[in-house]
């Protein structure tokens, strides 16, 4: 979620922090990025497969060799092709788990990326806040048809916006209208300013939101909106009487054992281990990038401040689809992308490779980080991968990828 704008009018530096607001935490793959730092080496994590064998046990070591060497090439090709000055990636399968990096972590002490890093996750807070809403919906203390105005009761009234005509349902599946508050210029202002600055609250965020006409009428379209998940996030205190950040802590986080996952509110620095996050360089592409690791995420609330480590949400995404944390009528609806003409579920959208693969996954943008995990519909397979800048990476390096991992035979 962009601070700080690097254009040299104020005029300039506005519109540019809502451009980039208005991208952030968004959900598109493949993205498309700029040119970025040559590959300056790859770390890597063997996973199952390692020494020698004969027979099945040595197919399964050279496929092993295979693949690992496949993740490595995919993840330099990712940085050299991009505006980060690094990247990783961890995938998961039946074989272990493989991890690759390429390029720094911090450019001024030449750190690499570690597996266990924490980084800023973005939009992919939305696929636990869906989650946790789903959770409470099975066990019928809410209902996916309830309207906002039954348990944000005023909240969202006016310019043409009504509560009472808007369902959770349409919340979580991007088909309410309400205007996306990180469109807003004002809030962009807001996010212009230091970390020391007091917080945005998700119900400022929301009136921000409000203060504009929707886009469309409920359920009439599908246009993504952070504003529908701060609202689940209300949504869930109001259920439960506590913080969503605690409720998912107490329903996921804890029972995965996701030890490297927080919120932090408003708090700007990562825990440690961590690198550094930079804005993608623009313009000519040349200079060096900006360090916006410091950052006050509370205006991203429950659309996006989670913070995670690469093998926390893949964890994550593997175990959702193996019924552990939703039974699977709950997850059909997560998946059912009706509403959005195949766009999106509930904190899902689907990726169809061209192989004839589709996995389902959520990606997340905030400044100095953009992340994606996907998975395999079983959620046997599962592939985890960030880069140090906000910035999409470059499309045809991401499908490489993908298709290097889900796409061999």
């Amino acid at each position: 979620m962009p601070i700080r704008a690097p254009e040299r009018t104020r005029r300039g530096r506005t519109r540019a922090a809502a451009l980039a607001l208005a991208a952030v935490l968004s959900a598109a793959v493949p993205g498309c990025g700029g040119p970025g730092p040559a590959d300056r080496g790859a770390a890597r994590t063997l996973g199952a497969g390692a020494g020698t064998g004969t027979g099945a046990a040595a197919t399964r070591q050279a496929d092993g060799r295979h693949t690992e060497a496949a993740l490595r090439a995919a993840v330099r090709r990712l940085a050299a092709e991009g505006s980060a000055p690094g990247a990783a990636a961890l995938a998961r399968d039946g074989d272990g788990t493989r991890f690759a990096s390429a390029g720094l972590a911090d450019l001024r002490t030449g750190r690499r990326i570690l597996r266990n890093d924490r980084f800023r996750a973005g939009s992919i807070t939305k696929t636990l806040i869906a989650t946790v809403v789903l959770q409470l919906a099975d066990e019928r203390r809410l209902g996916l048809d309830d309207t906002v105005e039954e348990h944000l009761p005023g909240l969202v009234r006016g310019r043409g916006n009504d509560g009472r005509k808007i369902t959770l349902r349409q919340l979580l599946t991007h088909t309410s209208g309400l205007f996306d508050f990180a469109a807003d210029q004002r809030v962009a202002r807001r996010l212009s300013r230091p970390p020391t600055a007091a917080p945005l609250t998700p119900r400022q965020l929301v009136r921000t939101a409000v203060a504009h006409r929707p886009r469309f009428a409920p359920g009439a379209a599908w246009h993504y909106s952070n504003t529908n998940y701060v609202l689940l996030g209300l949504v869930v205190q109001r259920v439960t009487g506590r913080p969503y950040a605690a409720e998912t802590e107490r329903r996921v986080l804890g029972p995965l054992g996701l030890r490297g996952t927080s919120f932090p509110g408003a708090r700007g620095t990562l825990p440690t281990p961590h690198g550094r996050g930079y804005a993608p360089i623009t313009g000519t592409g040349t200079g060096t990038p900006r360090d916006v690791t410091v950052l006050d995420p509370s205006a991203a609330g429950a659309a996006g401040e989670a913070i995670s480590t690469l093998d926390d949400l893949a964890r994550f995404f593997g175990a959702l689809p193996r019924g552990g944390l939703l039974p699977p009528a709950a997850l059909r609806r997560m998946r059912d992308t009706t509403a959005s003409d195949g766009r999106y579920g509930m904190g899902l959208f689907p990726v169809r490779l061209s192989c004839g693969v589709t996995l389902w996954g959520h990606n997340g943008q905030i400044n100095g980080s953009y992340a994606q995990v996907v998975a395999t519909p079983d959620g046997r397979r599962v592939l985890a991968y960030r880069l140090n800048t906000e910035a999409r990476p470059a499309a045809a390096a991401e499908r490489a990828l993908l298709k290097a991992e889900f796409c061999r035979t």
